[in-house]
């Protein structure tokens, strides 16, 4: 049990930190993006699970499919669990596949029964959108993970609806 304790208590030290590997590029704030990210097993130092994505803005919707993978302290079981981040670009006047691309920053997570879990994470086109923790994951399983995330997304054709 001390063990899971500093375990824990070692992953919430890192989240705190988490938000400062991915800094907004500058901007503002043009939407959120609420995923649901698909249960796994930790790898001790990878994992990788897909993600289904919606984000909403003041110009429209639209769906995205894609890949959360950590790499770092990765160990346990992940249950289904809910992320929500709200999303920066240099302008708020984003297309349809604007948040198409790989996004890359800090993570930390646990769960014992119920988790909770932080990514801020840097990407998509030119590396010019951030995603920051709007609200934490939600989740559940027996696991622990620290380290780098990465974070791939897919526009869903035809799912674009303007505002």
């Amino acid at each position: 049990m001390r063990k899971l304790l500093v375990g824990v208590s070692l992953i919430g030290a890192l989240s705190l930190g988490a938000p400062a590997l991915a800094q907004p590029p500058g901007g503002v704030k043009v939407g959120t993006l609420s995923c649901h990210e698909h249960s796994g097993w930790g790898l001790v130092l990878w994992s990788s699970r897909r993600v289904r994505c919606v984000y909403s803005g003041a110009n429209g919707s639209a769906r995205y499919t894609g890949r959360f993978t950590d790499a770092g302290v990765d160990v346990g079981y992940h249950g289904p669990s809910d992320i929500v981040w709200a999303v920066f670009a240099p302008t708020t006047r984003l297309g349809p596949r604007a948040l198409n691309g790989h996004y890359v920053g800090g993570t930390a997570a646990a769960a014992v029964g119920v988790g909770l879990g932080a990514n801020a994470l840097v990407g998509g086109s030119d590396r010019t959108v951030s995603l920051q923790p709007l609200s934490v994951s939600g989740g559940t399983g027996l696991a622990a993970d620290a380290g780098i995330g990465s974070l791939t997304l897919a526009n869903v054709p035809g799912t674009y609806r303007p505002a």
